[in-house]
């Protein structure tokens, strides 16, 4: 099974209005939200673990 390494258009699009609204931050609010983003991004690897365990 190959797993896709790239956007879908409706993605491509979010990123560019994310980008956008980052550059509007400041140092304190843009490590916050890069936290935040580490932070969900484990959760979420801890979530894809904890199915694939379920699946074997």
């Amino acid at each position: 099974m190959e797993i896709p390494n790239s956007l879908t258009v409706e993605q491509q699009f979010k990123l560019k209005v994310l980008r956008d609204q980052v550059k509007s931050l400041n140092l304190e609010e843009a490590q916050e939200c890069l936290m935040e983003v580490l932070r969900q991004s484990m959760v979420k690897e801890n979530l894809f673990k904890h199915w694939m365990k379920g699946k074997l």
